[in-house]
């Protein structure tokens, strides 16, 4: 079956939304060291594409992904993951978050050593449910509405405005119009333009991710047997009788709080020396 032009239209935004984005996380990730792989052949892996594959072994392909230590020959360490979407109706708007989220979450959940800057670059109509369900999981979330969006191709002179009743004949133009541009990333400017307030708080949000730092590491090796207690009672009961004179006891865990600059804490408790110094190893 042959691809409807409204189809092929919309994949078009969704090219914008990359050409507008890509020269930014460029310029950040030179700023900050770090290697941004995007689409197209990386010697480090195959394909065009760039796919990540979480602990269950499921494969999730992404837009962009900043690495550090990354090079053209090396897969680094992820410190951002960043995914973008169209869509023209609020029906298709909710499953989009979700499509988004079950891609990006288990990828972060399998790198949260590195805590990894979650976020979503998205254009047209989307409810202000499908945003919230999004910023309420964790994603920074870059959002052009679909008038920006409008305004953006009709100062180049093309009416990129359609709904469910548009005519082949119209995409045809739309398309057109779109291949004739000499300068297709002035259009990608002038929607970042029209956007700059959201533009520059999805940046500074993903450099405060990146930037941040480890500024203590709290270790509390912990001795003796554990007690537990059924009741408040119970438990209050066990702590008065508690003697706190007891010879040393044999080790029962270390307790491991990592503690960064920017309020985030990560805790860890493990039963020995060993998995404890490979737990922090992580964190080199």
């Amino acid at each position: 079956m042959a691809e409807s032009l409204s189809h092929k239209f919309g994949q078009l935004i969704g090219d914008l939304l990359e050409l507008a984005l890509e020269p930014h996380l460029q310029k950040f990730a030179r700023k900050h060291k770090l290697y941004l792989d995007k689409k197209g052949i990386r010697k480090a892996r195959s394909g065009k594409k760039v796919c990540w594959t979480d602990s269950k072994e499921n494969k999730h392909d992404l837009d962009f992904v900043l690495e550090r230590g990354g090079t053209e020959n090396k897969i680094g360490v992820p410190v951002a993951f960043i995914e973008s979407a169209w869509r023209r109706y609020t029906k298709h708007s909710r499953n989009k978050a979700q499509e988004i989220q079950s891609a990006v979450l288990p990828l972060a959940n399998k790198y949260k050593n590195s805590s990894p800057f979650v976020g979503v670059v998205l254009a047209g109509v989307f409810t202000e449910g499908a945003l919230s369900q999004l910023k309420s999981l964790g994603f920074g979330v870059l959002y052009f509405p679909y008038d920006t969006v409008i305004k953006a191709f009709s100062k180049f002179g093309i009416n990129a405005a359609f709904d469910e009743k548009t005519a082949e004949t119209d995409f045809r133009k739309k398309i057109d119009g779109w291949n004739k541009l000499v300068n297709k990333e002035d259009v990608a400017k002038e929607l970042l333009k029209l956007n700059k307030k959201n533009v520059d708080e999805f940046l500074n949000s993903l450099s405060d991710t990146v930037s941040r730092f480890i500024e203590r590491i709290i270790i509390l090796p912990l001795h003796g047997q554990e007690t537990i207690s059924v009741s408040v009672p119970e438990a209050i009961d066990f702590l008065i009788k508690y003697s706190e004179d007891r010879p040393k006891l044999p080790l029962s865990k270390y307790e491991i709080i990592i503690k960064y600059n920017t309020g985030d804490r990560i805790e860890a408790s493990l039963n020995d020396k060993k998995d404890s110094i490979k737990f922090l190893e992580t964190y080199l």
